[in-house]
């Protein structure tokens, strides 16, 4: 009697290709001449060039490449295995990764933080005067996200008879305009209302004050003026002004049941600064005047602007966030501290305050198969073969056992950028989150 041995053809997964978007070509081939160029060409318009700009950018060209290590996934069944490359997990930069990061942020938010009650969106801009200070010193978005907290707690609280109840906000930086200029503005969830100690929720009329913009408009000047970027000549200049330019907007009542239309708002505040959709990128060899260019279509596809494909990505990494900087912040009722003050007392759920979930925090922010499927409409755990379950059965992260094993399946290539760089604790595969540069609070992974 004859035995036959199975032979399981080794797949990869790939439910992308990063290296055949009109985007990653872009980036590949420009991002060293817009290094070398920065000084000269940018540096007075963008500020100086930071360095870690350069470790997004790389980390970019290897996202879901095979050559920086990958996970080996196998189902138990039939024996069906494929291959899995790590993520970079970079924010804004990185479409695939931020998307994930949106979806995951969406969910956690709604899971962990907002309570089970009506909520507003509320969106606060500057004019373009002082925009530039923000760009040239980007620890001032971080002031700026507290002076619009300063207006929102001090509307709330007047609309409420408990003088101790607070509201809860979720305030978010944007720092992007429709073509990439530089408009830090800011996008918050915010509880309609305040949080009382004795566990009621207060809720706030249905008209708003007239003066919010000038409350925001005077917490900006004399936040600028504290921080020395702005004189009392300048403040008394652009008070003089027939419209000030600041803009405060209040969106309509999202009621506690309506979870589709908070989820939207919960994503749209971290979204992306741009879309891939909306991009063609012309190389010079294909130019009339062999300058390489960037055609990008406006949100509402009214518009479009060519631009130099050196200045499109100038614009594009003003946006990247730093290696430790938050662009999402928690107030009030929703600030990290309240909210563990309430767990450990064990008081979070005195009023309807989380939505039913069986899956625990830690469990749903780790389940990374279900954020691809969201992402790609396909669950990379189960198998193509026979629909079984499929597992992770190891990481491959030692440079030569890769080649090798690439070398083997004959998919093995030399690459138009640097080779692979040693993998080191930031290449984490999708299953681990990388939460130093998250929006969601570290400690809370672990809770």
């Amino acid at each position: 009697m004859v035995h036959q041995t199975a032979t399981h053809i080794c797949d990869v997964y790939q439910p992308r290709n990063p290296k055949a978007s009109a985007y990653y070509k872009c980036v590949e081939n420009h991002f060293e001449d817009l290094e070398l160029a920065w000084d000269d060409m940018y540096a007075s318009r963008y500020g100086f060039w930071r360095t870690y700009i350069m470790t997004v950018i790389y980390k970019f060209l290897d996202c879901g490449d095979l050559h920086m290590g990958f996970a080996r996934v196998r189902c138990e069944e039939c024996g069906h295995e494929y291959l899995l490359a790590f993520s970079c997990k970079r924010r804004q930069f990185c479409p695939s990764c931020h998307q994930k990061r949106v979806i995951e942020y969406g969910e956690w938010l709604l899971t962990n933080v907002l309570q089970d009650v009506p909520h507003r969106q509320w969106v606060f801009s500057i004019p373009k005067r002082l925009r530039i200070y923000f760009l040239f010193d980007r620890k001032l978005l971080a002031k700026l996200s507290i002076c619009a907290w300063k207006v929102i707690k001090t509307y709330l609280k007047s609309t409420v008879p408990d003088n101790s109840a607070v509201p809860g906000a979720s305030i978010a930086v944007q720092t992007y305009g429709d073509f990439l200029n530089f408009n830090p503005h800011l996008h918050a969830i915010v509880s309609d209302g305040c949080f009382s100690k004795d566990g009621d929720f207060h809720m706030a009329p249905g008209f708003f004050l007239e003066d919010l913009e000038e409350i925001f408009q005077y917490e900006v000047l004399k936040m600028l003026k504290k921080e020395g970027k702005i004189t009392a000549d300048i403040i008394e200049n652009m008070l003089s002004w027939r419209h000030s330019g600041f803009n405060v907007y209040i969106g309509d009542r999202i009621f506690s049941d309506d979870k589709a239309d908070l989820g939207k708002l919960a994503r749209y505040i971290i979204r992306a600064c741009f879309s891939q959709e909306r991009m063609v990128y012309i190389p010079a060899e294909a130019s009339d005047d062999a300058t390489a260019k960037v055609v990008y279509t406006s949100k509402d596809r009214k518009f479009r602007k060519t631009f130099n494909a050196l200045d499109w990505l100038a614009r594009l990494v003003t946006h990247i966030p730093g290696r430790y900087e938050q662009t999402v912040r928690y107030y009030g009722y929703y600030s990290n501290k309240s909210r563990g003050m309430r767990k450990k007392a064990e008081t979070d759920d005195d009023i309807p305050a989380v939505i039913p979930n069986e899956m625990s925090s830690k469990e749903s922010r780790q389940n990374w198969a279900r954020l691809i499927q969201k992402i790609y409409e396909v669950d990379p755990l189960i198998c193509p073969k026979c629909w079984g379950q499929m597992h992770i059965i190891s990481f491959i992260e030692e440079l030569d056992i890769i080649e090798k094993i690439l070398r083997h399946l004959g998919l093995w290539d030399i690459r138009n950028h640097d080779p692979p760089q040693p993998v080191t604790s930031d290449y984490i595969p999708d299953l681990l989150y990388d939460f130093s540069d998250s929006q969601i609070p570290a400690a809370d992974y672990w809770n």
